[in-house]
């Protein structure tokens, strides 16, 4: 299909009237129409669309009823239906009354279009242009960030079920593609193990029979991958998706040598991000945090917070479930900046701040990123009536390229190293006969090296002045006060969870789910404008029947 642009003329007569005698008190379609116009023109998503084949529907419509489809909570059959029998939506959309709308097929269409051509962020990035425009949205000032989980459209599975489905869905896939050549390769065994779905409560009971169905696993998938690498095989099988996901499924899961097949233990195992948790989104990640661990994504969220304007997220950013908060941070401010939306000040959790990258916020892109850093771990752990020494009480010479301590003596080694991660730091050590004699050394750390005594690792000269300097920030009641806005997002994603599902993606793959996360912070940003317009105050902290007797005792 290619592209035919309309024109808006607005709102054909006949619709506004009848509208507008229908809903005197107006609906948020009538509302986001009267103050934003056209939010999506056509030539916004032309670069999904070609230039000759046959008219598309118009593109900028199918943004806004997908943008309205998630405001709603509904499927793509149930939103073509609303375009065909609700007046408020065709007053949004500029229709006559009797348009007969559109195949709700073409939403899906549209959908893998964006992805198709890169454009899943262009949905957010064309309502933020047109909010600002209406001055209803504004850089500067202080945004906030938070995260959270998001499900993947699949089942969480253990590696024994991972393997066993991983070998059923290919073995699926060619009994429809290559029946005759897979009737030969195949048991009553087989069928017994790979016919139903692999369930945990299925498995023989017993660790050491477990382990040898798994190990039993493992021989067929490798019997299967042999027969495709035949000569005489077809040489598209190997080609097949569902078999080159086996391929590396096996890779990971198991070893094959001249003492047959063994089962990956431990660190044996590639680490989770490299490794897939479904064969049937082979995005989808397995991760854990607070304790808690799921198979999908996490989607990051960041929104302006200031008292006289809609709070209203600028930015969107998908992840698969491994990735740590703090890999994310440079990203959200990179595209803040990209799209002129950088605030002043932007307050997040601790998960998102390091001293290198507050430093890295203030010199790229002159923001104050505000959140606490880690508190000085440097202790003792001995049970002592005094304080445990921290960082704090040394004092570091950076020209002289030493560290004296409390106790007056001077560090004996200075020298720069590298963590794992490529993280540069300094490495300084004590001499051993300077804290064996020395009054404060039940307060201080064990040597990490019997050849010196006490040892401290610092930041570059920047960053470990800044980590001091917050450290000591952040303890201030006013600092305390300043981070209080941080709370604020957490509603936000209850919101998102509650009006728009955002913990559970309904499709499969990162750019799909990070689309549906895009469609889903435009609606509450067109949802939040329409509470704005209404003078809707913000909702309050739900408190429990119980929480409320405890606070009025």
């Amino acid at each position: 299909m290619s592209l035919e642009s309309r024109s808006d003329d607005g709102v054909p007569e006949l619709t506004a009237r009848v509208v507008r005698a229908a809903f005197p008190k107006g609906t948020l379609a009538i509302r986001i129409r009267e103050v934003l116009g056209t939010l999506f023109t056509d030539e916004d998503f032309a670069g999904a669309f070609p230039d000759r084949g046959r008219p598309a529907i118009s593109p900028g419509a199918l943004a806004l009823v997908s943008v309205l489809q998630y405001a709603e909570g509904l499927s793509d059959r149930q939103a073509a239906d609303q375009v065909r029998a609700r007046m408020d939506w065709k007053f949004l959309l500029g229709l006559e009354l009797d348009d007969p709308g559109f195949d709700f097929t073409v939403l899906g269409d549209f959908r893998s279009r964006l992805i198709t051509h890169g454009l899943e962020e262009r949905v957010l990035e064309a309502a933020l242009a047109r909010l600002s425009g209406a001055a209803l949205l504004r850089a500067g000032g202080r945004q906030r960030t938070d995260s959270t989980h998001v499900l993947a459209a699949v089942r969480t599975l253990n590696r024994m079920e991972f393997v066993g489905e991983t070998l059923r869905a290919a073995l699926e896939v060619l009994a429809a593609a290559a029946p005759d050549w897979l009737t030969p390769l195949i048991s009553p065994a087989w069928v017994q193990r790979y016919g139903a779905k692999v369930d945990n409560y299925r498995f023989p009971k017993g660790e050491d029979v477990r382990r040898e169905w798994a190990k039993q696993v493992g021989r067929d998938g490798f019997a299967l991958l042999d027969a495709i690498d035949e000569t005489a095989a077809p040489v598209w099988l190997r080609e097949v998706p569902a078999v080159r996901v086996m391929r590396q499924a096996w890779a990971e899961q198991y070893h094959r040598d001249g003492q047959g097949v063994r089962w990956r233990e431990g660190r044996d195992l590639p680490p989770g991000r490299d490794r897939l948790s479904s064969p049937y989104d082979t995005d989808a990640r397995y991760g854990v945090k607070r304790g808690s661990g799921w198979c999908g994504y996490k989607v990051h969220l960041s929104e302006t917070c200031e008292p006289d304007a809609p709070h209203l997220i600028t930015n969107v950013e998908t992840t698969d479930a491994t990735v740590n908060d703090t890999e994310v941070t440079a990203q959200v401010h990179q595209h803040l900046a990209e799209r002129e939306l950088k605030p002043r000040e932007h307050v997040v959790d601790a998960g998102y701040v390091t001293a290198a990258h507050i430093l890295a916020a203030r010199e790229d892109h002159g923001i104050d990123l505000v959140g606490p850093v880690g508190i000085d771990t440097h202790h003792s752990g001995r049970d002592t009536q005094a304080p445990d020494l921290t960082q704090a009480a040394f004092k570091t010479d950076w020209e002289a390229r030493n560290v004296t301590c409390p106790g007056g003596a001077v560090s004996g080694s200075w020298s720069q190293q590298r963590k794992a991660s490529g993280t540069p730091l300094v490495r300084v050590h004590f001499a051993l006969a300077d804290c064996d004699a020395c009054p404060l050394r039940p307060r201080c750390t064990k040597a990490a090296n019997g050849k010196w005594g006490r040892s401290l690792t610092l930041l570059p000269r920047e960053q470990q002045q800044i980590l001091e300097e917050q450290r000591a920030e952040q303890q201030t009641d006013a600092w305390k006060e300043r981070y209080n806005v941080r709370a604020g997002v957490e509603g936000t994603i209850s919101q998102a969870v509650r009006r728009t599902h955002l913990r559970r993606t309904p499709y499969r793959g990162q750019s799909k789910t990070r689309l549906a996360n895009v469609l889903s912070a435009t609606a509450l940003n067109i949802i939040r404008v329409d509470a704005w317009l209404n003078e809707t105050p913000l909702g309050t902290t739900r408190v429990s029947h119980l929480a409320r007797l405890t606070l009025a005792a």
